[in-house]
């Protein structure tokens, strides 16, 4: 079973400000629904906030500290071990092969030597912001690569980027 991130990443590294994404790619959303639907998504609780909702089609798997934190329609986990475990579940019961990891930076810092593959959006904009994510070339290798020009409500233009983790000899 394939860890896969999901994560849209500025030229300049950043991937948040003020708990919100610094950019607008309605195209975007739709690679996000057709990676994530039917598999179970797993993020931090200020990630599953700025959604508003549970996502529609996936397993929403929640990891924050708070024991206490409750969202309808998500199964709340307090570790990254537990979430990987209900995930793992929920793959097996719906035949999926991934579990995607969508977010935020502490989630992607905690799952990040599990992941197999990373799915990049790269958007060629340098927007200021608070959060960020680097993608570390001497362990991940550029598998395949497609430049798009903004759509109509695309406020920049993107790339679609599919990393894999290079093999450890």
């Amino acid at each position: 079973m394939e860890i896969v991130f999901v994560v849209a990443i500025a030229e300049n590294g950043v991937i948040g400000a003020g708990g919100a994404i610094p950019w607008r790619l309605k195209s975007d959303m739709q690679r996000f629904k057709a990676l994530t639907i039917g598999k179970p998504v797993i993020m931090g609780r200020k990630t599953f906030e700025s959604l508003r909702r549970p996502l529609p089609g996936r397993t929403n798997i929640i990891v924050t500290r708070d024991a206490n934190y409750r969202a309808a329609g998500a199964v709340v986990t307090t570790s990254a071990a537990d979430a990987g475990s209900v995930a793992r579940g929920d793959a097996l019961r719906r035949s999926a092969a991934e579990i995607a990891v969508i977010g935020g930076a502490e989630i992607y810092r905690q799952w990040l030597d599990l992941a197999d593959r990373l799915e990049i959006t790269e958007v060629h904009a340098r927007p200021e912001g608070d959060t960020h994510f680097e993608v570390d070339k001497a362990q991940w290798e550029e598998t395949s690569r497609i430049r798009h020009p903004a759509g109509a409500d695309d406020s920049a233009d993107f790339s679609y980027v599919t990393y894999r983790r290079r093999s450890q000899h």
